[in-house]
């Protein structure tokens, strides 16, 4: 549950009692969203439940995770929905793959570092998916052998070996199934796209993702003169 009161947010469980700024906090474990309860110093806050885009914001932090923007981008492309299986590598602190798996996928994901894994597993508790989410430590390319072949829908990495990854790619996904590589640099995608078209994978094609905010005042609207929102690069593909 998230405890609001204007912009400020706090993150508690059902039965916990947490000390603020503004007193004491006793949340009561059958607590439900749309209350109010306040602390021994009779500060009110809002009860609200944990949404997807909370995630980003309150999950423990391994790494820079990926923003919602570009997961949105991941799941629209992809079709990823109830009852798909998804391979994912690079967890990190694990947006994406919580997201997928509360979009309605059984996620399988492989994560190197033992300690963001272990920090994974718990995120993905936090996401309310620990149940649809096997974090598995360890590095995917030496663990194809293990992974039955044409068993997942989506593929999606976000690891800097993910050239390597690709060549694996058709063995794994269904017919139709699709890849999803996000990458930081355009050095690294460019070699993604070159095993894309190794591997003979179809309808390849990438994006920068690029958002602006938009700025409205008394002198009118306009785009931000804040840098430009860019993030990485998109690459997709798909097993025909």
């Amino acid at each position: 549950m998230l405890l609001v009161r204007g912009d400020r947010e706090f993150l508690v469980e059902p039965g916990e009692e947490m000390g603020t700024d503004l007193g004491v906090l006793e949340v009561p474990e059958d607590v439900e969203p749309g209350t109010t309860i306040e602390t021994h110093l009779d500060e009110a806050f809002r009860v609200r439940r944990l949404r997807g885009p909370d995630l980003f914001h309150h999950f423990e932090r391994t790494g820079a995770p990926m923003v919602p923007r570009d997961v949105g981008l991941v799941i629209g492309e992809t079709g990823i929905s109830r009852g798909d299986r998804v391979l994912d590598t690079g967890t990190g602190t694990g947006v994406l793959t919580a997201l997928m798996a509360r979009a309605g996928a059984s996620v399988v994901t492989y994560e190197r570092d033992p300690e963001f894994a272990e920090v994974a597993r718990e995120n993905m508790r936090l996401g309310g998916v620990a149940d649809d989410v096997d974090v598995r430590t360890g590095d995917l390319t030496d663990s194809v052998g293990e992974l039955e072949p044409s068993s997942f829908d989506v593929v999606t990495l976000d690891t800097g070996d993910a050239p390597d990854v690709v060549e694996h790619v058709p063995e794994l996904l269904v017919e139709g199934g699709f890849l999803a590589v996000y990458s930081p640099f355009v050095e690294s995608t460019r070699e993604v796209v070159a095993a894309a078209r190794e591997a003979d994978l179809s309808e390849i094609r990438t994006r920068e993702t690029i958002q602006r905010e938009m700025q409205f005042d008394d002198r009118g609207s306009r785009p931000s003169t804040a840098p430009v929102g860019h993030t990485g690069y998109l690459t997709l593909a798909r097993n025909e």
